[in-house]
């Protein structure tokens, strides 16, 4: 397991969301007279994804995430998109978040998978970068913040071996190993199975710095080929293309990581490999609708709902259910599976100080010594801590 993963799943996986998110945003069927009542609009989506990139590259964040360390759990890397999303005033429900969160690891995680080389992670990760340069690209302080990590990034990476950024990728697969979500996007352009795993494909450009397979070469001790064999490869593979850039600016040439919601197309995610989910099927729109702005389904089934609040003024705040009815939206989030839900246990502490006494005297059978590392339970506690301190 590397130690170095961390920020590049953090840094890609807020990428994917804030394309959803802005892609969302704009998306937004609201009349014209509740956009006027409610005081939202274009002004409302750029601070929505203002303050969620402050948020996402503070410094003192960042410098905490970008230490050397294991990759944090499957929940708390989850608490803390949850705790992102919401750095704004838009407020997203259990199901739909539910739905980002779905559509985030699987995109990234599709890209990872399809990196000709380990080494290709860093350009993916750049092309997330650019865009949300792209977002904040009037607003100078939060474009600083953006720029500085681009060149912690391009610091810590790019003097990595192929053996190390090998040992990333490795690390990011066994993260995602077990997540098969169908995402209808995939599904459509068939690059993943209706069991959600993806397709890999036997065609298009060789990764760079290598040839087109079918040969096989004998060199002498003397290093003199004497004979060359050829080979049926099995797809249909072309010369590799030139290398991307790893500059602070430059041409990335690889598309995985851009934001492949620029195509207006519906979005729905279906978790696979349970009896309950089994029936359904994905909803795809054989042709999309060129109107951004009366796309009303795109991404609505990935949302679930969008809520929006304006501080200090409760009444001009409004609620947008992207559900055709209310009595869907209520559906989607009772089916959510049992796994997904996160209780929370509140402990009273006060009424019976006996039991108090005779809990503290358990838990001080187990304290550990401070010189002891601390356990894989508490992993994500000091970021989580920190971001609800922003």
């Amino acid at each position: 397991m590397s130690s170095r993963t961390l920020p590049l799943l953090f840094i890609n996986l807020g990428g994917e969301m804030l394309y959803i998110l802005d892609q969302r945003l704009r998306a937004q069927n609201i009349p014209a007279d509740k956009a006027k009542k409610a005081g939202w609009g274009e002004d409302d989506r750029k601070r929505v994804m203002n303050d969620i990139i402050t948020t996402m590259f503070n410094k003192k964040f960042l410098e905490e995430l970008f230490k050397p360390q294991e990759l944090y759990s499957k929940k708390a890397l989850r608490t803390v998109f949850d705790r992102l999303a919401h750095a704004s005033i838009m407020r997203l429900n259990q199901a739909s978040m539910d739905k980002l969160y779905d559509l985030m690891t699987m995109a990234f995680k599709y890209q990872v998978l399809l990196c000709p080389r380990p080494k290709d992670i860093l350009l993916v990760s750049f092309n997330h970068m650019d865009a949300i340069k792209d977002f904040v690209k009037d607003t100078a302080s939060i474009l600083s913040q953006v720029d500085e990590t681009y060149r912690q990034l391009i610091e810590m990476y790019t003097p990595l071996s192929s053996g190390e950024f090998q040992l990333i990728r490795q690390t990011l697969l066994i993260f995602f190993q077990d997540m098969h979500i169908r995402v209808s996007i995939f599904l459509k352009d068939k690059v993943q199975n209706s069991n959600g795993r993806f397709v890999l494909p036997i065609c298009g450009p060789v990764p760079h710095g290598t040839q087109i397979p079918g040969s096989i070469r004998m060199f002498s001790c003397m290093g003199e080929e004497m004979n060359r064999v050829q080979f049926n490869n099995g797809g249909n593979y072309t010369s590799a293309l030139r290398e991307g850039s790893f500059e602070l600016f430059g041409d990335r040439v690889t598309k995985l990581g851009t934001n492949m919601y620029s195509v207006s197309r519906p979005v729905e995610t279906h978790m696979s490999g349970t009896s309950k989910n089994s029936t359904q099927h994905t909803k795809v729109s054989a042709v999309p609708n060129p109107l951004a702005k009366e796309e009303l389904n795109l991404l609505a089934k990935l949302m679930g709902g969008l809520e929006v609040h304006k501080p200090g003024n409760t009444d001009s705040g409004f609620r947008v259910n992207l559900f055709a009815t209310d009595e869907e939206e209520e559906e989607a989030l009772i089916s959510r599976p049992g796994e997904l839900s996160y209780g929370v246990i509140n402990i009273q502490v006060t009424k019976d100080q006996q039991a108090n006494a005779q809990l503290a005297k358990i838990m001080g059978e187990f304290t550990e010594t401070a010189d002891q590392s601390p356990s894989s339970s508490s992993k994500g506690d000091d970021l989580l801590a920190m971001m609800d301190g922003l």
